[in-house]
């Protein structure tokens, strides 16, 4: 029996093949959601990761996820605009109705540091990771008050297990994320909405060189580097009726990496 059969799971920032946000729509719709996921290509061509390949990647990507028999719908969205997520929910609601799924996958990370860190990148931090995974969170959540429960699942990187210098402005504002988590998931549980953030810990989903790879390798335990499918299966954990009796958590999803 599949897990979320008649759920419609929005899922942000699965531009690319290799992506988390890619395997995130595959394992949900493997469990019989139906998935609206948005892309934003713009942003990824502009890092030293983005394949060719990954430009036509959300035509390709909704087809796939047809291919398991359920809907799928996409949108290129850019979330640092304040707009965004009322135009996501309503474009959601007229091509496949009421969502009760929701991935705040999407993200901004630029490596700065306390000599580069300024306004501009920091602002550019903020406005996709704080104001839009916040704004998405509460207008998905006002859109279904009323009407059923719902989950939303949040991705973090472990801000709250160990300092990361070097990336100041993206730790700040994920380390943001887990202290909304907690907070909202308080004011969204009469509800019967979850809210929880996943750290899958560093995933190889496209951006690791073999160097990083080799430093990174005797930090996992278990000898292997995270894959996005290791974060994906807990995911579908998350989206489905089995959690109902877990919410406000920030679980470190990383193989034990330290």
């Amino acid at each position: 029996m599949k897990r979320l059969m008649n759920k419609i799971a929005i899922v942000t920032g699965a531009s690319r093949e290799k992506g988390i946000g890619t395997a995130i729509c595959r394992a949900l719709a493997r469990e019989g959601a139906d998935i609206f996921f948005t892309h934003w290509s713009k942003y990824d061509r502009g890092m030293n990761y983005f394949m060719d390949d990954d430009a036509d990647w959300s035509q390709h990507l909704m087809e796939e996820i047809r291919s398991y028999g359920v809907r799928c719908e996409s949108m290129e969205l850019d979330l640092s605009q304040s707009e965004a997520p009322s135009m996501l929910l309503d474009e959601v609601h007229e091509k496949l109705g009421s969502p009760s799924i929701l991935v705040n996958n999407a993200t901004h990370s630029v490596d700065v540091d306390f000599r580069s860190i300024n306004a501009d990148n920091l602002d550019a931090h903020y406005r996709v990771n704080i104001r839009g995974t916040f704004l998405l969170t509460v207008e998905f959540a006002r859109h279904i008050e009323g009407k059923h429960g719902g989950r939303i699942i949040n991705m973090v990187s472990g801000q709250d297990k160990s300092p990361q210098p070097g990336n100041l402005a993206y730790v700040a504002t994920k380390g943001a994320v887990s202290t909304f988590t907690k907070s909202v998931a308080i004011e969204l549980a009469p509800l019967h909405i979850t809210v929880n953030a996943v750290d899958p810990g560093p995933t190889d989903s496209g951006w690791m060189n073999s160097e990083l790879k080799e430093y990174l390798l005797p930090k996992f335990p278990m000898g292997r580097i995270g894959e996005p499918k290791d974060a994906a299966k807990l995911i579908v954990f998350l989206a489905s009726e089995e959690s109902e009796w877990v919410t406000g958590q920030i679980i470190h999803s990383d193989g034990g990496f330290w």
